[in-house]
């Protein structure tokens, strides 16, 4: 499996190799004895370290392997840029890929080491490189990748710290640095050798050359190193291993011993300090300029390592840049990677000296451009002037690009210049600004959306004059996941059921879970299946006891909200629902059919005050329904804090219900439906993103859709005939919930806390239509609620819901981009 270095897993010679690698590391590398020498017995964090650096022995070998291959076949590769990569924990998830978990198991025991494998792996924190569904497709992707043997490698900041540690102070988030890397776990490897330097600031000099050609010079511009760090990805029971590329910011000159000796000692590492900070933390708040200029930096820097890599790589392997865009795909991510396009037309005409018709032949046939939002405040702009004064040099290109580009369409016909106006990048105005959208379709040969809705909502709202101009450009790639980190993995016993049912192919290709529909008629299997489910609620259940205090019934409905806290996500409506349900029970004497558990988890950003007051909502629902006498128990409310892939893989296995309740036209796809769907629940959703594809493949009676429509929302902003204080009046459940929540009722000791909710819905307008959707909403969930009390229906629902979910699956994803877009091949041993 390891190019004839290393034994296939599971066999003795797999098992001594792993353990005398564990052994050697522990005393070399580490410093520590083993137990029975008499020395102190290593720490449980010291065992997981010594296993880290044997696992990434095997990795490196692997990967030195997959680039030979590659480079052997002369294979056509994909790069993958994205500012942001949700990993999680990354030793488990490469030892259940490799197939050497039961063998580091028995290693630990013959060595002596008494704590159990798991227990140690608990140690290790997530690798807080990302942030939400973006930074963990991403994760996805890498993985499928690899398992599909492709030839993909990502590129990504190396972050010091994470977004932040969440913790809740009187229900209120409270932010602090996640600080994920002062384990020393050998994850990665640094590569000082391959590192590249960054201009920032400055100045543009034109002069000539002898060929009377304009050459165009960086004149005293700031300068920063990028050390890269790789991070191997290993496939699933195969040889190949990819890498996640990451690249730090450090000073070109970190340390000035004259200022020092001067007695200096803080200005004398003040340039050490600014360079810093660029890969400092993801996402800097850019309430003010300064954060805003720095996300600036951080995004340049991401795209200018890696795109001067890329072009290296390209050069030492064929030997010019001729054959560069037949070799290379590059795909950016959102918009954060979209200066890129100008970066590489940077380096082949001021370095490489092309003409600028050959630069923009080989960057358009090279870059492929995913958009993931159709928010206006998430599509990227930035001012004129901030990119003249932090990249002259691409302001000057980005304007050139935007010339010949409405030159080309004035010469295709096109003579709109309101059109011209909404296409260019650059925004005209007082104060000019730069669309990074426009800039990323422009300069890429392929565009797509993440689900059919919102690809087709990207053409008809959000950019169609590009759809109309290059119809054959635009296409959807539905997103995916990584089926064997949600299940195989975050649900072990649910795959290992899944194996004696039907076979292990399923986990190589999820189509072949369809097998399970003629499981569902099987009262036995049904009976195995929601004793797994009961088994992921208990373990839940326990640790929301240990970490929040609130006890709940694991056999109550675990109807689950768990992704970033927004607006346009409406965890609010999820909120109104349990308190028009709590008024239902204590003034009206309803029974409710079904004892629940809404569980809610997730992080808002630090600037967004809105999501933090829909936290802090949460929390003051929570305290008073948990110690309501009245209520006995039958509703209880969660927030479970710091919201992260580790916390998510104990969480979504033990979803009964799926809150996928987003504005419908909002939400480009979601993946957290997708997880929740594989792991055996039942969505409850809007017609948005990927719930309709979902309802698609598991069938309309498998799953619980509600609310307006897109294009109905469309319509009532368009004719203005929305008016939230009317449907308020109509509907006496929802007259009285909106009064709960403008009243004192749940924030007795900070009055008047929460009554924005009625400013901001009923004053405002309502901009996600809460109250437009919160009727049908309120009769979809007593739909599933019905259901779940019939424990056979249920069951008979949840696995139709697996047995369909195969389409979801990051693999199929990951082909129709292979095949589509970046035409590569997979490149096996």
């Amino acid at each position: 499996m390891f190019a004839n270095t290393y034994s296939q897993p599971g066999t003795a010679e797999s098992l001594a190799s792993l353990r005398d690698a564990i052994a050697r590391h522990m005393r070399c590398t580490l410093g520590r004895d083993l137990p029975g020498s008499g020395a102190p017995l290593p720490t449980e964090l010291e065992v997981l370290q010594a296993i880290s650096f044997a696992l990434r022995d095997r990795m490196m070998e692997a990967h030195l392997a997959t680039e030979g291959r590659i480079r052997n076949q002369k294979s056509r590769r994909l790069y993958y840029l994205c500012i942001e990569f949700l990993m999680g924990r990354l030793i488990s998830d490469n030892l259940c890929n490799l197939g050497l978990k039961e063998d580091c198991r028995r290693a630990l025991i013959d060595l002596g080491i008494g704590s159990p494998l798991d227990d140690i792996l608990g140690y290790e924190p997530d690798v807080a490189l990302g942030n939400g569904g973006l930074g963990r497709l991403a994760a996805c992707f890498l993985e499928s990748m690899a398992s599909l043997a492709l030839p993909g490698n990502g590129y990504g900041l190396d972050y010091e710290f994470g977004m932040f540690k969440q913790t809740i102070e009187n229900g209120a988030q409270k932010e602090s640095p996640d600080r994920w890397k002062e384990t020393g776990l050998a994850t990665s490897l640094e590569r000082h050798s391959d590192a590249v330097h960054v201009h920032l600031y400055g100045t543009v000099h034109e002069t000539k050359d002898e060929q009377g050609h304009v050459r165009h010079y960086w004149h005293e511009a700031r300068l920063l190193k990028g050390i890269p760090l790789d991070m191997p990805v290993a496939g699933h029971a195969n040889s190949t291993v990819n890498l996640l590329r990451l690249f730090s910011a450090r000073a070109t000159n970190d340390f000035d011993l004259d200022i020092f000796n001067r007695g200096e000692h803080y200005r004398a590492v003040e340039e050490r300090s600014a360079a810093a900070n660029v890969t400092r933390v993801l996402y800097p708040a850019d309430s003010v300029v300064s954060g805003k200029e720095l996300r600036l930096v951080q995004e340049y820097f991401l795209v200018s390592c890696a795109m001067q890599d890329i072009l290296r790589k390209h050069e030492e392997a064929f030997g010019s840049l001729d054959s560069f865009s037949t070799k290379n795909a590059v795909q950016m991510n959102d918009t954060h990677p979209a200066l890129a396009v100008a970066e590489t037309m940077r380096l082949l005409v001021d370095q490489h000296h092309y003409d600028w018709e050959r630069a923009w032949t080989t960057t358009k046939s090279t870059f492929a451009y995913t958009n993931h939002t159709l928010l206006p405040e998430a599509l990227e702009k930035w001012p004129v002037t901030m990119l003249e004064r932090v990249l002259p040099r691409h302001m000057q290109i980005i304007r050139e690009i935007d010339t010949r580009f409405i030159r080309e369409v004035v010469a295709q016909g096109l003579t709109d210049t309101a059109a011209h106006k909404r296409m260019s990048v650059v925004e005209e105005g007082t104060a000019p600004q730069v669309r990074m959208a426009n800039l990323a379709i422009i300069g890429s040969h392929k565009v797509n959306g993440v689900s059919k809705l919102h690809s087709d909502l990207v053409k008809k709202s959000l950019v169609p004059d590009f759809a109309r101009l290059w119809p054959e450009k635009f296409c959807n790639k539905t997103n995916g996941v990584a089926h064997r980190r949600w299940v195989l993995k975050a649900n072990p016993e649910l795959g290992a059921l899944f194996t004696r049912a039907i076979g292990n192919q399923w986990i190589h290709n999820l189509d072949h879970l369809i097998a399970l529909e003629l499981q569902a008629s099987d009262p036995e299997f049904l009976v195995d299946f929601l004793s797994v489910k009961q088994a992921n609620k208990h373990k839940l259940a326990e640790f929301i006891h240990q970490h929040t205090g609130v006890i709940v019934d694991s056999t109550s409905l675990f109807d689950v909200q768990v992704k970033r806290i927004h607006e346009y996500k409406r965890q609010l409506l999820h909120v109104m629902r349990i308190v028009h349900d709590y008024l239902k029970l204590i003034e009206d004497d309803e029974e409710l059919p079904v004892t629940r558990t809404h569980i809610f988890a997730g992080k808002a950003a630090s600037g967004y005050w809105a999501a933090k007051q829909v936290i802090r909502l949460i929390h003051g629902v929570a305290n008073v329904i948990n110690n309501d006498p009245r209520v006995q128990d039958r509703i209880k409310v969660v927030f479970l804090p710091d919201y992260r892939v580790s916390l998510a893989e104990l969480i979504l296995p033990a979803a009964d219900l799926s809150e996928q309740i987003s504005t419908a036209g909002t939400e480009a796809s979601g993946t957290g439906n997708m997880k929740m769907t594989m792991n055996g629940a039942l969505t409850l959703g809007t017609y948005d993103g990927a719930n309709i594809e979902i309802r698609d493949a598991v069938g309309p009676d498998n799953i619980y859709l509600f609310g307006h429509t897109a294009e109905q929302f469309t319509r009532m902003k368009a004719e203005n005939t929305y008016f939230p204080k009317a449907v308020m009046e109509q509907d006496e459940g929802v007259r009285r919930t909106m009064d709960a929540l403008n009243s004192n009722r749940f924030c007795e000791s900070e009055p008047g806390l929460f009554r924005w909710i009625g400013e901001s819905l009923l004053d405002r307008g309502d901009a996600y239509f809460h109250l437009a959707d919160l009727r049908m909403y309120l009769n979809a969930a007593r739909g599933a609620e019905r259901i779940f009390l019939s424990s056979g229906e249920w069951g008979r629902k949840i696995i139709f819901n697996v047995a369909r979910s195969g389409i979801f699956s990051s693999d199929r994803t990951i082909r129709e981009y292979a095949d589509d877009i970046w035409k590569i091949e997979p490149v096996r041993e």
